[in-house]
């Protein structure tokens, strides 16, 4: 089993392309094969050198590991030049020399008679050469018969080569094009089975009738269905993020987007979360739906959640530490990412929120929510922070059991409920009503944090009291 994964480098790897990746990667490993990746970048006027870099980071970054490559195709040029002379010799493909106009005013005149555009073989059976004028060569496509072949996702497809034309195989520059460039490296690299998305249905019966002029052995096709938005349509960039690479922008791990794209499309029983050994040993191209699949943040929210809950939490701290860095937090500065995680996962969906969300325990408090101090900074509150305060000084060990003992002690104290004492300094150690457990926002906000933000409370809470 030699599997490929083919992007094009002219933007970001795309989420279809990214399920593209994972369905070779996972067709190969569950054979023990072998999954290659190659770089189609013959499009030289819009495959960038940055475009090839995001491909190679989202392959890196989710962790599609690929044997061989990556294999550039403007790499083998004198490849593609060598099989194009074999074809001319043998009088498989031709060369063209039909102006630019002839072949638009061909298509306008065909499109207005209600017909299929398509090259009319004009040069097919030998032109003379027209001066100043750099041929094309065209690749002589059967004229009788048909292409029928039994896609492992879509089933028999047939059609008949009445259907297709001449198509080039080489511009007047020499450069080879997309649907030959193709055949010829899938048969120099022995691949067997060729999944991609089917938006290249209708390329392969052209490039088929390609591999049957080069008497090479026909791969097995699969064809995957598109991926919708939410709203039925095509997703794009209005649905939100299609890279890859920015859903790492926007706090998602590989885990979780892996798990989230091998579902679209494929399933197996009623079984939602897959480790990466579960994917290789479940998965079968086969067993793809042909109906396209629609996107549900939702669910990739879901999925991110469980894994940053169930993960190690020394692995979810490695990809939470990427975002400290890129918010500029030192994470010296306050508790150990790997006693953060646990904390925080319950609470948040991404690990961008979980930065967000987490920089209180790192840094200086700017201020109180006004709305929150409100409600909570009130001079009833003076006792209680006092209280809480000097029981927390006299605290030796800094652990999330001791600090619950504490609170309840101090609330006892006072005979007022936990919810008197937690809120009021909820805000003095977070600024918001909102934050973990009192227990847990006192671990991870650390002793000397805590007891001087209380101080700072108290501060706030006099000065309030006093103006009234």
């Amino acid at each position: 089993m030699r599997t490929r994964f083919a992007p094009s480098p002219t933007g970001y790897l795309h989420v279809g392309g990214a399920r593209t990746a994972l369905f070779c990667y996972l067709q190969a490993r569950a054979s023990g094969g072998v999954f290659i990746l190659r770089i189609e970048d013959t499009d030289l006027q819009r495959s960038t050198p940055e475009s090839v870099q995001a491909i190679l980071d989202g392959m890196e970054w989710l962790g599609l590991d690929y044997d061989e490559g990556p294999i550039y195709q403007t790499h083998r040029f004198d490849r593609y030049a060598e099989v194009i002379r074999q074809l001319l010799e043998e009088g498989k493909a031709y060369h063209c020399y039909c102006s630019k106009e002839r072949i638009e005013a061909l298509r306008e005149e065909q499109m207005k008679a209600g017909l299929k555009p398509r090259y009319d073989g004009h040069c097919r059976d030998g032109a003379e050469p027209v001066a100043g004028v750099k041929p094309v060569v065209r690749f002589r496509n059967p004229r009788e018969g048909g292409v029928v072949f039994d896609d492992l996702v879509r089933g028999r497809i047939s059609i008949s080569n009445t259907e297709l034309d001449d198509l080039v195989i080489a511009r007047p520059d020499g450069s080879p094009t997309y649907n030959f460039t193709v055949v010829v490296d899938d048969v120099d690299m022995a691949v067997t089975q060729v999944i991609r998305g089917d938006d290249h249905i209708n390329n392969t019966p052209r490039q088929i009738n390609i591999y049957r002029a080069l008497g090479a052995e026909l791969p097995d096709f699969a064809h995957v269905p598109m991926i919708l938005g939410d709203d039925g349509a095509r997703l794009s960039k209005r649905h939100g993020a299609v890279g890859v690479m920015q859903y790492r922008e926007d706090g998602y791990l590989p885990q979780a987007l892996l798990n989230y794209l091998v579902r679209l499309g494929w399933s197996h029983g009623d079984q939602e979360v897959f480790s990466l050994k579960e994917m290789i040993d479940l998965f079968d191209i086969r067993d793809v739906n042909r109906k396209a699949s629609a996107f549900n943040t939702e669910k990739l929210d879901w999925l991110n959640q469980h894994y940053m809950k169930n993960l190690p939490a020394k692995e979810v701290a490695d990809h939470l530490s990427w975002y400290f860095e890129k918010a500029g937090i030192d994470p010296r500065q306050g508790p150990g990412l790997e006693d953060l995680v646990p904390v925080q996962a319950d609470r948040v969906k991404t690990l961008r929120e979980m930065t967000d969300q987490s920089r209180v325990f790192y840094e200086d408090l700017q201020e109180f929510d006004a709305g929150a101090a409100k409600k909570h900074l009130r001079p009833v509150a003076e006792e209680p922070l006092r209280v809480v305060g000097s029981r927390l000084a006299e605290l030796d060990d800094w652990n999330p059991e001791s600090l619950n003992e504490t609170v309840r002690l101090a609330a006892e104290e006072l005979e007022v409920g936990m919810g008197k004492i937690a809120q009021p300094l909820r805000v003095a150690l977070t600024g918001t009503a909102i934050s973990p457990s009192i227990d847990k926002t006192l671990w991870l906000t650390g002793r000397e944090r805590s007891l001087a933000r209380i101080r700072r409370a108290l501060e706030y809470v006099m000065a309030r009291a006093a103006a009234t």
